[in-house]
């Protein structure tokens, strides 16, 4: 990401990030930014081509759904952004959505707004986009690779299943209101979340 350009702060701009009135809002995703990712194959962090890894930076919660809201990146500027980002790298710090500029709007899906602490690179060989309420989001493929990262560095195993658990709530609660199948599949589905964080994690 060495070649990118720099905020005030010198921090490398990603390369989805729109720039407004000359200056970059991290907040807001680049018109087109999305479509073209996805039809040239660009990594969502650099902008440079993609391999056959696609790596996906997402949280707990979308490891249980598989769902992005985001393209996939290079595995290694995945790891910068879980290492670099002050969202990601910040529990506290909360989402800035005032002085967002009047065209924004929310990303596709259900968007959980909180800050989950701990942050997922998700490597697979695959994706699938497909279309939902307000846009397009991404089924992964089956993962290769999983880091878990929580302030910048490789998160503990208690830090991550905190996290799981903090979230759950909000999924169970649209699982029930679709019923009693989907409580079942939801169920099944943070199962298999769960057996993907290492036992030996530090």
């Amino acid at each position: 990401m060495a070649h990118l350009p720099r905020d005030k702060h010198g921090r490398p701009v990603p390369w989805f990030v729109a720039w407004i009135d000359g200056q970059p809002d991290f907040r807001v995703i680049g018109p087109g930014k999305i479509a073209d990712a996805v039809r040239c194959g660009l990594c969502w962090l650099c902008g440079g081509t993609l391999g056959s890894w696609k790596a996906f930076v997402i949280g707990p919660m979308c490891a249980i759904n598989r769902v992005s809201a985001e393209p996939p990146s290079h595995r290694d500027c995945a790891v910068y952004a879980a290492q670099a980002c002050p969202f990601l790298t910040t529990p506290a710090m909360t989402r800035r959505d005032r002085h967002l500029p009047a065209e924004t709007g929310d990303p596709a899906g259900t968007m959980i707004r909180r800050n989950p602490g701990v942050t997922l690179i998700w490597i697979t060989r695959s994706y699938k986009p497909f279309r939902a309420q307000g846009g397009i989001l991404f089924q992964v493929g089956q993962p290769v690779e999983t880091l878990w990262y929580a302030e910048g560095r490789p998160a503990t195993r208690a830090e991550v299943l905190a996290s799981i658990e903090s979230g759950l709530p909000i999924l169970h609660a649209q699982a029930e209101a679709e019923g009693p199948d989907a409580v079942r599949e939801l169920e099944q589905m943070t199962d298999q979340a769960r057996a993907l964080i290492p036992a030996g994690s530090p």
